[in-house]
């Protein structure tokens, strides 16, 4: 059975990451970008991802930084995916020669398969709501955006939540889902009830998908 896998982002405190461990995350996300309300200094994500086990990825989110501000975030997370959500062009996500997701801001004649192309060396295409200023503002955008011939994986966000991610999953497919302010209590607060109520819809989804795959294939089977 194909897993989903589970990004949750902006987290600022210690039980936050424990409670994402524990419900079975695979990848934490801190955001390093100084405007957002649920920054934390490099310093601060590390003493957070030490209380990551093995197999769980930090993600470093990042909006037009400075090869400075870069530098000091991966001398923090030296083994960090990166994530760019700004408005970065292919060379800039590729300088620090690690491996990248790209966020994609989808609206209205947003054209995803040549933004992929472009962001070819990217593990993901990460596509979100286009709000002002950057990220995706915890806001649902038309998923019918999204062709079915995306040229990478591409990672689900945007107002994503424990009652919505079941559909998004089973109408899309996506390799991944990212999750931040589904599954707050505040700003840059988490609830561990939230998130476990997420994981737990995800992996409910993907059981559904499966079972999907198991009759298109079997169409004569019965269940």
């Amino acid at each position: 059975m194909t897993r989903t896998r589970i990004k949750i982002c902006g987290l600022t405190r210690e039980a936050d990451v424990l409670a994402a461990v524990e419900a079975g995350v695979d990848a934490i996300g801190f955001v390093f970008y100084p405007k957002s309300a649920r920054f934390v200094t490099p310093e601060r994500a590390a003493e957070l991802a030490r209380l990551l086990p093995p197999f769980v990825t930090p993600v470093g989110l990042f909006v037009n930084a400075s090869d400075d501000e870069l530098a000091a975030g991966l001398a923090a997370l030296p083994d960090m995916l990166l994530q760019f959500h700004g408005d970065e062009l292919p060379p800039d996500c590729e300088r620090a020669a690690r491996p990248y997701l790209r966020a994609a801001r989808m609206t209205d004649g947003f054209d995803l398969l040549d933004f992929a192309q472009q962001f070819a060396t990217a593990q993901a295409i990460l596509v979100d709501a286009h709000v002002d200023g950057y990220g995706g503002g915890g806001k649902v955008f038309d998923w019918s955006l999204i062709p079915k011939n995306v040229p990478r994986p591409v990672v689900l966000s945007g107002g994503l939540h424990a009652g919505n991610v079941q559909a998004g999953i089973l109408q899309l497919r996506p390799s991944a889902v990212d999750v931040s302010s589904g599954v707050e209590e505040a700003k840059g607060l988490k609830s561990a009830v939230m998130i476990r109520q997420f994981c737990a819809a995800v992996r409910h989804a993907d059981t559904l998908a499966a079972l999907d795959t198991t009759r298109s294939a079997n169409p004569d089977q019965q269940f």
